[in-house]
Formats: structure tokens, sequence, C-alpha cells
């Protein structure tokens, strides 16, 4: 919907505008009756918000012209004024609505989307207000209820996220039951190690849920090489490696992943010394959160039943870790490893409790 809005005054025109954008809808302005002929010529609108106090050429007047011509009569047009008498006034003037001074935002733009949606109905009005600062608290009310409203929605739409990205680990999970819970124990640790090297990167969102789906490209990998109960011979250890990329490419699409998550999802398996897969980069060329996330997807393989081994203990956990710094793991990243491993090691034993 576009909406022109016409009055002299800049301040209130912002005010208007701020109500009409927080809802999405696209506003053009002008200061005066000649400059709203101007913009309608440009670019029609779908509802002219007119005032009628204006110099020269008041709103009256002006909806009466633009009523009487015929490539202007069908658009819909409501007056602003503080006159007591304006329901007499608008319908003369052939105005679709009307609202007097001081009115409440909100009920404008009820106003406004009523006309946009081509309902018909007689005039209606707000009734007068106590005075010119009236209408500036009206503004501060509903300013803040169209905050509480975006924030609600905000709410909404993340919640939304969170159960689609669980509903997707979950789908993986049931196609590769042998690492059920892998993906939410390695998130865990990722964010803890993120939260100790960059505090940033555990408050994204993107890498949040990148830590989380990192293997879903694993769903497009056949069952008889995702399964198999022995080690991979070289063209499955290939076509194993494929799945960084597939998951990248399931992935590309949804916006709440751009950025870190993405690069989590590719390159979760490239090695420091470049030695990796699936692009070979090697050291900072790795995205710090592909590269907290290889300490932490290694921590919890080596900890883990697998289809071809057994799940080893802790301490051997944290030799391999340790002897790979600077080769398959950064060393910064180890670092913090030994800082928060009796965080990580109770996250692994609160997961295996509700497991």
């Amino acid at each position: 919907m576009r909406l022109l809005l016409v009055d002299d005054d800049s301040g209130f025109r912002a005010l208007l505008r701020t109500t009409f954008e927080a809802v999405a809808v696209a506003v053009d302005e002008a200061g005066s009756a000649v400059e709203a002929a101007a913009a309608i010529g440009r670019r029609r609108p779908d509802v002219i918000v007119l005032d009628v106090g204006m110099p020269g050429m008041d709103g009256i007047e002006f909806c009466r012209v633009l009523k009487g011509d015929a490539a202007t009569a069908n658009l819909r047009i409501v007056l602003l004024t503080g006159l007591d008498d304006v329901e007499a006034v608008a319908g003369a003037a052939g105005a679709d609505a009307f609202l007097v001074k001081p009115f409440r935002p909100l009920e404008l733009l009820a106003v406004v989307e009523r006309l946009a949606g081509k309902r018909s109905g007689s005039p209606s009005g707000a009734r007068p207000g106590e005075g010119e600062g009236e209408q500036l608290l009206l503004y501060a009310r509903d300013l803040r209820h169209l905050v509480e409203i975006e924030r609600g929605q905000r709410a909404l739409l993340e919640n939304a996220y969170r159960q689609t990205v669980q509903a997707l680990a979950t789908a993986l999970e049931t196609k590769d039951t042998a690492t059920r819970q892998h993906s939410q124990r390695v998130q865990r640790y990722a964010l803890e190690l993120a939260r100790t090297m960059e505090p940033a990167l555990a408050r994204d969102t993107a890498a949040e849920y990148g830590f989380l789906l990192h293997d879903l490209g694993k769903i497009g990998i056949p069952d008889e090489v995702l399964l198999k109960p022995a080690p991979l011979t070289a063209s499955e250890r290939r076509l194993m490696q494929t799945h960084t990329i597939l998951g990248e490419q399931m992935l590309g699409g949804v916006a709440f992943l751009e950025g870190p998550g993405l690069a989590i999802v590719r390159s979760h398996h490239e090695r420091w010394d470049g030695a990796g897969y699936p692009d070979g980069l090697a050291g900072e060329e790795i995205s710090l959160g592909a590269r907290i996330f290889a300490v932490a997807d290694t921590l919890d393989a080596i900890t883990s039943h697998r289809p071809y081994r057994q799940a080893r203990g802790w301490g051997d956990a944290r030799r391999e870790i340790v002897a790979e710094a600077g080769k398959q793991f950064d060393p910064d990243v180890v670092d913090a490893f030994h800082e928060r491993e009796y965080a990580l090691h109770e996250i692994r034993r609160e997961l295996l409790v509700t497991a």
C-alpha cells in the first residue's frame, strides 16, 4: 500500500510517516496542494491523508478538486482537521473519511487500511481532544503499542525459526540414529567455546543454528554409506565428504543462516594445516565458527559410539585435541578448550543424564 501525506507541518508528517512505515506502508509526502498534485502525477497513491488547514489551497478545496476530476475521482481521501462541523464539510468535499485532531495514530491506520481495501462506509471521526499537546501524548502511547507489537511478532518469528531448525535436526537424527543427540551436544560445546573466544559469535543466531545443523547434508548421503558399520572405502569417504557442500546448498536460501551459519556448515571439516575439505582452507582463512566447531565435533566424536567403533574416554579426547593443536586445530581454540574443559565436561554429564 502507498500513502500520500499532505500537510504543511513537516514535524507532523514525520510522526505520521513513522507510524505507517512501522507497518511497512510506503509513504510519499507533500507540504501543499501544489506539491501533492505533482506527487500524484509522479506516483499514484492508494490513499491520501490530507490536512484541512494548509496555506494556499486548503485541504477541503483540494479534496473537491480531486473528487471533481475524473482522473482522480476514485482516489480515497482522509481529511484531518480540528473543525467542529467537519462531518458536513467532509461530506460536501467528497472525502471518504475524516478524523478530528487530536486522533490516535492507530485509528488513522485502521481508517487507511479500510479505504485501501475499497470497503465502503460513511465518514467517521474522533472526538476533539483537549489541545495540541494531546496529539503528542496519543502518539507516544500508540508508538509504545507499535513497539510492543513488533517485539511480539519478532518473538513469534524467532520461535518459528527455532522450531524449524529443531525439526531439521530431528530429521537428520531419524536418518542417522547412531549420532542421535550429537547435534545438540556439539552445539552446546561450540557455544561454550565461542563465549570464551568471541562472545558476539555466541550471541549470533546464525552461528547457533549453524552449529546445530552442521551435518544436515548427510540427509543426502545413501544409508549404506552413512550407516556402514565399518571404515569407509576411499570412494565412500569422498561421497561422505560431499555432505558439507550438500548442507550449504540445502540451507543456502535460509536468511537466518547467512554469514557464520553457512560458513560453519560448509567448513566444519577444514583443518588448520590446510589438509581438510571441501576447500582446503588453512589457518584464519577458515571462519572462526568453523574452527571452534572442529574442536567441539572431535570432542563429541571421540567420546560417542559410532557404527564402526566404541566410544573412548574423555582423557583420550583431551590428549588428541592437544596433540592436534597447530595441525588439525587452531591453537587458540585448543587454549579455550583447556580454559573451559570443566564446563564442557559438565555439559556432557548433563546431556547424558537427560538423554
